[in-house]
């Protein structure tokens, strides 16, 4: 399976080259591809801010990339130039509250500069491990592709329809994604018949960039508005739902691009099956449960400017919800896989080991 994956890896969104940063620009697909070149910290936090690049695993990585571009530039002021990059993770860490992977790195990266060894070059060790955490997320993907694939084998061994919510793929990745790369691994394997993607605010994320990724494979795909959704679980034959998760709080709830809440409602009434996929970073165990975390929202003129017209209303925009954890049949990291998730198993499941 992964070497089937690696040959469909079409998609890549972050690359590292030459010191600098380069990120496909996923404010303007599909009408365009761009790419946008980040050699400040500063410019890094204006992408992630601005949604230059999205999603939480991606959102991580850059992150991390942008504390190496900080290290360097404080390296060169001199000083005390580690008390000048802690006010660029701070910065950082102040774009996108609601992802647990944008935390997670940041943590990382400064754990690893606490444990630099006297001698060494900082700056060689920051970016070492900036690269392991975007190769690590790479792999992480490859296995949770796998295990899900797995699953769906299990409860129906032939091609299914799939509904999914928001970019969970390449984009929104290190890798081939997290749902998105369950479902691209499922399409290989001769399990899925038919993907609808919701078109999923804001930005209209499914349709633009899913809906983009998935046809750029040949996979088959179904763009519908977001409140079709239970009309489609109703109507064509669907098996399971797919989504990613932002942040998983310690009890199972999760939270993901708005809409996925209703959409779990919706899939347990009509018997669907619910998968959320995630690597184990997106697990917040100091987080008891989803109610705990600070939820985006975005300008209400999102919602408001209709060709170009102002409607004389209030607005409420929220980026994310959070899908109580006895709405999930199934969390699928790269450490395994939680049926039924709760507080219990969840604690479990991150005292283990990578399975890779």
């Amino acid at each position: 399976m992964r070497d089937r994956l690696l040959a469909a890896e079409k998609v890549k969104a972050i690359v590292w080259r030459d010191g600098a940063l380069h990120l496909l620009d996923q404010r303007v697909l599909p009408s365009r591809e761009s790419w946008v070149a980040c050699d400040t910290v500063e410019a890094v936090a204006e992408a992630i801010r601005s949604m230059v690049v999205r999603g939480a695993p991606a959102i991580g990585i850059c992150a991390a990339y942008g504390l190496v571009l900080a290290a360097r530039k404080r390296l060169a002021e001199g000083g005390d130039w580690q008390a000048a990059w802690e006010e660029d993770y701070a910065l950082l860490a102040d774009t996108r509250p609601t992802a647990s992977n944008l935390f997670w790195a940041l943590k990382r990266m400064r754990d690893r500069l606490d444990r630099l060894k006297k001698h060494a070059d900082p700056l060689a060790v920051l970016e070492a491990e900036a690269i392991a955490i975007h190769e690590s997320d790479r792999e992480a993907n490859f296995v949770m592709a796998q295990l899900g694939v797995e699953r769906i084998r299990k409860h129906q061994g032939n091609a299914q329809a799939i509904l999914t919510h928001g970019n969970t793929g390449a984009l929104a990745t290190g890798g081939v994604g997290t749902a998105l790369g369950v479902i691209r691994a499922a399409f290989l394997d001769g399990l899925v018949e038919q993907v609808y993607v919701n078109e999923t605010r804001p930005w209209l994320q499914g349709s633009r960039l899913t809906a983009w990724e998935l046809a750029g494979e040949g996979i088959p795909v179904t763009v519908n508005a977001d409140s079709a959704g239970a009309h489609i679980l109703k109507t064509k034959g669907v098996t399971w739902v797919i989504v990613g998760a932002d942040c998983i709080a310690a009890n199972g709830d999760v939270i993901s691009k708005i809409g996925t809440y209703q959409l779990a409602v919706c899939a347990m009434h009509h018997g669907v099956r619910f998968m959320v996929v995630a690597p184990s970073s997106t697990i917040d165990m100091m987080m008891a449960t989803g109610d705990d975390v600070a939820l985006e929202e975005r300008d209400p003129a999102e919602l408001l400017e209709i060709v170009g017209q102002r409607l004389g209303a209030d607005a409420f925009n929220p980026v994310f919800d959070v899908t109580p954890a006895d709405l999930i049949d199934v969390i699928v990291t790269e450490k395994g896989i939680v049926e039924r998730p709760d507080t219990a198993k969840l604690a479990k499941l991150m005292c283990r080991k990578r399975l890779h």
